[in-house]
């Protein structure tokens, strides 16, 4: 009897919030889970929290410098050949008024969320190759709709959806799908910190579903792309953001 092929995925910027939903739900469904994350504290909590649990393992890599990237991809791919899911998780922000923002600024952001995503795919493409697999890069709706404080944040995520669409044209012919998802506001720890009582006002105002999503309906979005039920779609950018980006200028007051 042929032994049924492990899965695997794996998950940049994974140690919290929406990547470690996403690495969770993967896992759930039977993957083995690669988490990828800079940041050495909270990776090791990850670790340390997941530790009882088998088909799990932990880089520390920072997806934006090419060298932690290449030889952070050469080790996993020595350990796994085919890799069936990639997930470009990984992300930086700084929220600035457009003039205030910095080059230093706006290279930090581009470095993690554009170059970061371009590196891995490129580095663990193929794995992904050999196992027919999926890319799902993690945009914003951020990158669908221009918004005040968010000249770098948002610039970087349109391009990626942009770098999704040619990953999807290329990579197809080689047998690997490229979508993105585009979360809109999510409920993370990190959101109940910095979003005042007027800010979760103000998005519920403008969201026709009047919440924020959570990091289980992200992940289940993402986990769809990357199954057979997905096989025929590529190259698309979906928004999960409760019809935040289908409501454009619309205004509550005009709500029936």
């Amino acid at each position: 009897m042929n032994e049924k092929k492990l899965k695997v995925a794996v998950i940049t910027g994974a140690a919290r919030g929406i990547g470690l939903t996403i690495a969770q739900r993967f896992h759930a469904e039977g993957y083995h889970s690669i988490i990828i994350d800079n940041d050495e504290t909270t990776l090791q909590s990850c670790e340390a929290s997941l530790k009882d649990q088998e088909r799990y393992a932990f880089f520390l890599c920072d997806v934006s410098d090419p060298k932690q990237v290449k030889s952070t991809f050469e080790l996993i791919i020595n350990e796994f050949p085919t890799i069936d899911a990639l997930i470009n998780n990984a992300g930086i922000a700084i929220f600035k008024p457009a003039q205030e923002v910095t080059f230093e600024d706006w290279t930090a952001v581009m470095n993690t969320n554009l170059n970061g995503t371009f590196l891995c795919s490129q580095a663990c493409l193929p794995a992904l190759i050999a196992a027919k697999g999926s890319i799902v890069n993690i945009a914003s709706i951020s990158g669908l709709r221009a918004s005040t404080l968010r000249i770098a944040y948002g610039t970087s995520k349109a391009a990626i959806m942009h770098l999704t669409k040619q990953q999807a044209v290329e990579y197809g012919n080689m047998g690997v799908r490229a979508n993105a998802v585009a979360p809109g506001p999510v409920e993370t720890e990190m959101a109940k910190l910095v979003h005042s009582a007027d800010i979760r006002t103000s998005y519920a105002d403008a969201i026709p579903l009047a919440r924020y999503g959570s990091t289980d309906e992200i992940s289940n979005m993402v986990y769809f792309l990357c199954s057979p039920a997905a096989s025929y779609i590529n190259g698309q950018i979906i928004a999960a953001d409760g019809g935040f980006d289908a409501a454009g200028v619309g205004l509550p007051s005009l709500r029936v």
